[in-house]
């Protein structure tokens, strides 16, 4: 089975830019399920119902998020009602939505789990603990199990993947914007990637306006970001799982431009 993992949709361009490409990999590399992180789909920050079924439409199974889940008020309600968006697992018991889920495809069970990290960021429950005990449970369901870890420190991500190598298909890194080139399947057979990028406008600093992120730097006075116009570029990861034992037999890097 070939899977598609998409880097953090930002904003309208991100969007336009899965609806574009999305169906050019699908044809080319033969995809069978997408995950797509889409925690900043709705206007850079956050996720509605109509940016999700817009993702959906596209061809996403199913999308994850991360510490801006609840950046749009009205996400509040969708996540508790649709199976096929998930936040962070490690959230407070109480809090709306699922980390987890078991999606079917041509057939077989894939399994997707949702995380993130603390070093840097809000204080939430554990995350090694957590993927740990999903993972027990989704594995006496299906062998194939993609973990999204939405961290900022790359030794976090790196030690939840080693800390699962030989459990789970893949743990792909989100969060930074930023694709990291140090893609590799590790000795259990667990694809790894530290982060897969952002899917959004070419012209920006991790998908923002540039001029008000330098102002903010130059200054250090709060100021109003806003999505970066133009054209974007999807990045992601295509990994191979074997359906018979769920290890990843293959990880590749993509990145596309829109014309």
């Amino acid at each position: 089975m070939r899977v598609l993992v998409v880097g953090d949709v930002v904003g309208r361009p991100g969007r336009s830019a899965v609806r574009s490409l999305l169906p050019r990999i699908v044809e080319e590399h033969e995809i069978h399920f997408i995950i797509v992180n889409a925690e900043n789909a709705a206007g850079g920050s956050g996720i509605t119902e109509p940016t999700a079924r817009e993702l959906f439409e596209a061809g996403a199974h199913v999308l994850t998020t991360g510490n801006h889940v609840w950046g749009q008020r009205e996400a509040f309600g969708f996540v508790d009602r649709e199976e096929r968006l998930l936040r962070p697992a490690n959230f407070p018991d109480g809090a709306p939505g699922r980390g987890a889920g078991v999606y079917q495809v041509r057939g077989e069970r894939v399994g997707v789990v949702n995380v993130q990290g603390r070093t840097f960021m809000q204080a939430l429950e554990d995350p090694f603990r957590t993927a740990e005990e999903l993972v027990g449970r989704l594995r006496e369901e299906c062998r194939i199990i993609f973990v999204d870890m939405h961290a900022e420190a790359t030794s976090e991500k790196m030690a939840l993947a080693r800390f699962l190598d030989g459990k789970v298909t893949c743990v792909f890194g989100t969060h930074t914007h930023v694709p990291t080139a140090d893609e590799c399947i590790l000795p259990g057979g667990t694809a790894y990637i530290t982060d897969v990028g952002m899917t959004g406008p070419v012209d920006s600093i991790i998908g923002m306006q540039p001029k008000a992120i330098i102002e903010r730097f130059l200054t250090g006075l709060p100021v109003r970001f806003e999505v970066a116009r133009g054209k974007a570029a999807l990045h992601g990861i295509l990994v191979d799982a074997d359906e018979r034992t769920g290890a990843a037999t293959a990880i590749e890097r993509i990145r596309l431009t829109q014309d």
